[in-house]
Formats: structure tokens, C-alpha cells, sequence
């Protein structure tokens, strides 16, 4: 097997298949063993309390949130960002990261769902409820990929301290409010969007590991570095 199959499977393959292991086991115990275990038992008087205090202000922000991270804003933010990147670094490794961050944790999702089949809360839902389960929320599962992913990016670019706090705690901010909004909207139970964040964050640490990882060659040998000093020895040998 060549080296870049091993670091494919190594860092790519095998974490995300553990993931999905973990995300399906994790689903399984929430949908069906521990649901007369607390804190699962309250969730849906979460999910009431919620309902119960909605106001016409709040609504119009939770929209705001929601959209965020629908797949159609996703993927259009994912594609200019990646676009942007790829123009100003000249390279194709930033484009990469987010770009696979963003994809891994969208097929997680998917076959999360189709395993795992978990009704919405028991409320009035405020959005039209797709084909997929409860479990867990792909909207909030998104928004940290793609915007802790550009965080990331960000953080690893800024030279200064405070300017890394500055964009880890705005680019932090927009997951979080999804996944209050995704509650508040009556489309997801809070233990639904907590494993988001378990499996958008995940993909991030996973993408970061195999793509920003300027010591992995992926099959590239790496030239020794030749030093004027070395070349000058051997000329003053010979002479």
C-alpha cells in the first residue's frame, strides 16, 4: 500500500469511520435506551419552555441564525471562502481543510440519520421539517464545521493574541446561536445539538490534523537543504 494510502486511511478513513461509530452509538443510547434517564427526561419541558416564550423579535433572529447555516448559505459560503483562499494564499491546502471539514461532517449527518431515527420535539415547528431524524442537527453540525473551520483558518493567520480571540469568539458565536435558534425554532431536542458539536468539531480536529499538518509529505519526498558551506567543502577539496 503507498504511503498516501496510509495517511488517507490513518488520518482520513479510520477517524471519521470511529466518529460515525461513536455518533450512531451515541444516537442509539438517546432514541431509545436512556430516554427515561435524566437529563433526557426533560428535554422536551426544554423544548416547551422555549415554545412558550417565543416573541415576534426573537423570531425574526432565530431566522436570521437558521439561515446561516442552511445548506444552501453553507455550501455558498463554503465555495466563495474556499475561492478567496485559494486566490490570496496561492495554495491549495487552507481551500482543502474547509472545504473536506465542511463535507465530512455533512456525510456524517446523513448516515447518522438514516440509522438513527428520532422524532422532533413534541412542539409547533417553526420550519418545514425535512426527511431526516431528529438526530442529530445537521444545521448546527454545519455551522461549527464551516465556521469554526474559517475561525481556524483565522486564528492561524493572525500574528497577534488578541486578534485570535477576536475570531475564535465572533466565528464561535454563529454555532452556538444555531444551535439556541434550532431549540427555539422546535426542531431539535438540546442532546440532538449537543452531538452536533461533537461531529462538526471532530471533523474540523480531523481535516486540521491530515490537511494543516505542514509536516506530512503525503508521498512528497522532501529535498535535503543544501548550505553554501556544503557546496564550498567539496570545491576546496578538490583544489
Amino acid at each position: 500500500m503507498s504511503n498516501v494510502a496510509v495517511q488517507v486511511t490513518k488520518r482520513v478513513l479510520l477517524p471519521l469511520a470511529l466518529l460515525f461509530a461513536l455518533m450512531v452509538g451515541l444516537g442509539l443510547l438517546v432514541a431509545r435506551v436512556l430516554t427515561r434517564t435524566w437529563p433526557f427526561t426533560v428535554e422536551d419541558a426544554v423544548n416547551r419552555e422555549l415554545a412558550a416564550d417565543r416573541t415576534a423579535g426573537w423570531n425574526h433572529v432565530s431566522l436570521v441564525f437558521s439561515t446561516l447555516a442552511s445548506t444552501q448559505l453553507v455550501v455558498v459560503v463554503t465555495v466563495l471562502v474556499a475561492l478567496v483562499l485559494r486566490l490570496v494564499l496561492h495554495r491549495w491546502r487552507e481551500p482543502l481543510f474547509l472545504c473536506a471539514a465542511v463535507t465530512a461532517q455533512a456525510l456524517i449527518f446523513l448516515f447518522t440519520t438514516m440509522t438513527i431515527d428520532r422524532r422532533r420535539p413534541a412542539v409547533e415547528h417553526m420550519d418545514v421539517s425535512p426527511p431526516t431524524s431528529s438526530f442529530p442537527s445537521g444545521h448546527t453540525s454545519a455551522a461549527v464545521a464551516l465556521y469554526v473551520g474559517i475561525a481556524v483558518l483565522l486564528a492561524l493567520r493572525a500574528k497577534r493574541t488578541p486578534v485570535k480571540i477576536t475570531w475564535w469568539a465572533l466565528l464561535v458565536l454563529v454555532p452556538v446561536g444555531v444551535a439556541f435558534t434550532r431549540m427555539y425554532r422546535g426542531m431539535h431536542h438540546p442532546s440532538d445539538v449537543v452531538a452536533s458539536f461533537l461531529n462538526g468539531g471532530t471533523c474540523v480536529a480531523i481535516m486540521a490534523r491530515a490537511v494543516l499538518d505542514r509536516t506530512l509529505t503525503w508521498g512528497r519526498t522532501k529535498l535535503p537543504v543544501t548550505r553554501p558551506a556544503d557546496d564550498a567543502a567539496p570545491a576546496a577539496a578538490r583544489g
